[in-house]
């Protein structure tokens, strides 16, 4: 008997994470553009490329941890911007984005690396990118 107690309490205290925790339920929202940093040297670009802005929309990205997809606005032949259409609610894709989006802007290409502890967030936007890159070559 003295021990049902502790033994009622401490179970009770171990289910609260259980109760609390909200897994990703893969869904994108659409409505909050993701925030992109604009490229350091890039942005005094010359009069003539600016003239010639260009959006592409790549596609749709179905990964594990949900869709993704990009849109790149290019002025002349570099890329001026990155933005999410579509990225799931994940804290690593979060976090992850932003320093994609970043490399993407130095490297003027989608050859970047992967964010480490964000494989399949790095895969889903490269492949998303590509597209947008060889649809603005067509």
């Amino acid at each position: 008997m003295k021990r049902a107690i502790p033994v009622l309490v401490l179970t009770a205290l171990g289910l609260v994470p259980v109760w609390r925790y909200h897994p990703s339920t893969g869904t994108v929202d659409t409505a909050q553009p993701a925030s992109t940093p604009t490229p350091p040297s890039s942005a005094s670009a010359s009069p003539s490329s600016s003239s010639a802005s260009k959006v592409v929309q790549g596609t749709a990205v179905s990964t594990s941890k949900g869709v993704f997809q990009v849109e790149v606005t290019f002025r002349g032949d570099r890329i001026a911007s990155v933005r999410m259409l579509q990225a799931p609610h994940h804290p690593q894709t979060r976090w992850a984005v932003p320093e994609l989006i970043t490399e993407t802007l130095k490297a003027q290409s989608a050859r970047i690396d992967a964010v480490s502890g964000a494989t399949i967030t790095s895969q889903g936007y490269k492949e998303s990118l590509q597209a947008a890159l060889d649809a603005k070559g067509a």
